[in-house]
């Protein structure tokens, strides 16, 4: 198995460490919470340090410096944001009082020194210790035969959990997140070595439901500490409260010590990304992992804190801003979501919608109902109702539904038009006609004025299941689909990022002619592993557990064997991406999500957002309100803007 001839190979010395261990002890799961030192290099781009020497590591207090040339009131501000996090460099056996479920064994990582792999015991360690003799010796063969009958030996779902630990980077010895792949045979990292806060949400939920709540912590708190600095591209800078897309922990040498290096966290806002694109969605699920984390660990100290309650607030206000939108929908362009290069989602993507809708109703649960957050809460409150009518009514589409748009009255002008956003019905693609059901529907990917994309994405589609932005009957019509389309959708390997693909002029026009997203391939059309978990999370809410059992077979038939591809091409998902990085950690990780949701369907709550009766009841008057009316008189009192 490559993941073990990666072990052999760090240890003989043949590839490097991307692990930093403490050299003090043996004792690498315990955590050291924020032994961070904060300095700037001379374009102010932030680097977060923290020193050690080869023989020690030290755990001095390190200082908060606030950014060259910042005011007074934001020096105060920034200084009171990080009250909390100043170093305490120590280790422990939890963080905050947390600990380890009981029962739950705990997934120690690898250690260097005593080569302990923890999988299956000494039988295991005494195997790999011959396998690692073999490759010391130079007879690899030998190593890849013990490697093989490892592989063999081991079930999906075991192997998974060593390479989902495998996967973790630390700083300062404390563990922080997952990088994206970790293929030992691939020469072109790229930025694949790097954190990224969404491929981390599914490792991070893995960690959770197994007990092992000090990663999710660490992650959360580091990363917030990243969101407050500016990152600029061509002298500008995006606004304040935007998270990062990924961090890269680097060893550099200490200046002015021969014998000392120091850690550093390089966050990535998208001026490195390809497109240069900023990520709408880390925020979101930021806040969506915060909720998880406490409803999981019961540990609510973390989102009480006063840098972690400024933090979502600092998310909302970027979000929440007026801008020249007419909708309640989150205005982004192509490439900020899971979607990264150019497909035409530019505008109003569901996906973005969703985790939106869902973040805000995690930050309205979080948020302490202090006087500074009266008039955010308010805005939020307004904002959910406008968004939640706004998708049901004008984003959802089943074979009534077409038929009304089929038979639209097209430049309507008036306050009680019917076709709202102009849409000319020869926008309707024959493949929409064959493609819908008689019994299912789902939430179309994008709407725009004189723009319907009737593409069905996945992950918008799973999450406003989720996050309770579909309404039941919605839902359930959903996953109808699914099953009525299980040959489109799934097929041999699940899941269709989005359906159909784009090909021909289509697809010259719309993505650039990117060599990447052919024709059922990467983000046109392929297939990803890990969508399994919010498949997951969807079927369970809606008491259909037999439709994600059903993906999950099919996914362990191949998805092992294919080294954990980071997707897959072609309209059934037969070939591994030709692109495709293998050991690509959220494959792994949602592999795992699944089986565990699957074994203990309650723990699914700590994701699911469910409606309450306040949004019900304002829904219902906007209803009745009739948004095809009339403008009424300024002076009229409707408590809700639709």
């Amino acid at each position: 198995m490559a993941s073990v001839e990666t072990v052999l190979q760090v240890l003989s010395g043949s590839l490097p460490c991307i692990y930093h261990f403490s050299q003090t002890s043996n004792n690498l799961s315990s955590v050291v919470p924020f032994g961070s030192e904060v300095c700037y290099s001379t374009n102010r781009n932030p680097v977060f340090r923290k020193s050690y020497y080869s023989s020690q590591m030290f755990g001095k207090c390190g200082r908060l410096f606030p950014p060259e040339g910042a005011s007074t009131s934001a020096m105060a501000e920034h200084m009171k944001r990080f009250e909390l996090m100043r170093c305490k460099c120590q280790q422990a056996e939890s963080v905050g009082g947390v600990t380890k479920k009981e029962g739950i064994s705990n997934l120690s990582p690898i250690n260097r020194k005593d080569n302990a792999l923890h999988i299956q015991g000494r039988e295991l360690d005494r195997t790999v210790e011959q396998g690692y003799g073999f490759e010391r010796h130079g007879r690899l063969e030998e190593a890849r035969i013990i490697t093989k009958s490892l592989q063999e030996a081991k079930s999906p779902e075991e192997e998974a959990w060593y390479l989902l630990k495998e996967s973790i980077v630390y700083y300062c010895g404390n563990p922080v997140g997952t990088i994206a792949a970790n293929d030992p045979s691939d020469t072109s990292i790229l930025n694949y070595d790097q954190v990224f806060i969404r491929d981390f949400i599914p490792s991070g939920i893995a960690f959770l439901l197994k007990g092992e709540y000090d990663i999710v912590r660490n992650f959360i708190l580091y990363t917030l500490q990243l969101q407050s600095w500016e990152k600029t591209m061509d002298c500008h800078s995006p606004g304040q409260g935007l998270m990062p897309a990924s961090f890269k922990v680097r060893t550099v040498p200490l200046d002015g010590e021969d014998s000392a290096t120091e850690d550093i966290l390089d966050p990535d806002f998208g001026e490195a990304a390809i497109g240069r694109v900023a990520p709408v969605d880390s925020g979101l699920w930021w806040i969506i992992l915060l909720r998880a984390y406490g409803k999981c660990s019961g540990d609510l100290s973390v989102q009480e804190r006063v840098d972690v309650q400024t933090g979502i607030k600092m998310i909302l206000k970027l979000c929440l801003a007026d801008g020249f939108d007419m909708f309640p929908t989150l205005l982004v362009t192509d490439g900020s979501c899971m979607i990264d290069r150019r497909m035409g989602i530019h505008g109003h993507p569901l996906e973005i919608q969703a985790l939106f809708y869902s973040a805000l109703l995690c930050a309205r649960e979080m948020l302490a109902p202090d006087d500074g957050s009266a008039d955010l809460i308010r805005a939020l409150r307004n904002r959910l109702v406008a968004l939640s009518f706004h998708i049901r009514e004008y984003y959802w589409i089943d074979m009534k539904k077409l038929n009304e748009i089929y038979r639209y009255n097209t430049e309507e002008y008036s306050y009680d038009a019917v076709n709202k956003f102009n849409i000319y019905p020869d926008q309707i693609p024959p493949w929409l006609v064959e493609f819908m059901p008689r019994r299912g529907g789902y939430l179309i990917g994008n709407l725009q004025p004189a723009h319907m994309d009737f593409r069905f994405f996945s992950l918008g589609n799973l999450w406003s299941i989720v996050s309770s932005l579909a309404t039941v009957e919605q839902s359930h019509a959903i996953l109808d689909l699914i099953e009525a389309k299980w040959t489109d959708l799934v097929a041999e390997m699940p899941l269709k990022i989005c359906y159909p693909a784009l090909e021909g002029q289509e697809w010259r026009i719309i993505t650039g002619s990117d060599p990447k997203n052919t024709p059922w391939s990467y983000h046109n059309g392929g297939s990803w592993p890990t969508l399994l978990w919010q498949l997951t999370v969807a079927c369970i809410k809606m008491n259909r557990p037999e439709i994600a059992e059903r993906a999950i077979k099919l996914a362990e038939r191949r998805i092992s064997r294919d080294k954990w591809p980071e997707y897959y091409d072609t309209n059934r998902g037969r070939l591994i991406g030709k692109q495709a990085r293998l050991f690509q950690s959220w494959s792994i990780a949602g592999y795992l999500v699944s089986k565990l949701l699957l074994s203990n369907p309650d723990a699914a709550r700590i994701l699911m957002n469910e409606e309450d009766l306040e949004l019900v009841n304002a829904f219902s008057c906007a209803i009745s309100a009739n948004p095809r009316r009339k403008r009424v008189r300024k002076g009229f009192n409707q408590p809700f803007i639709v």
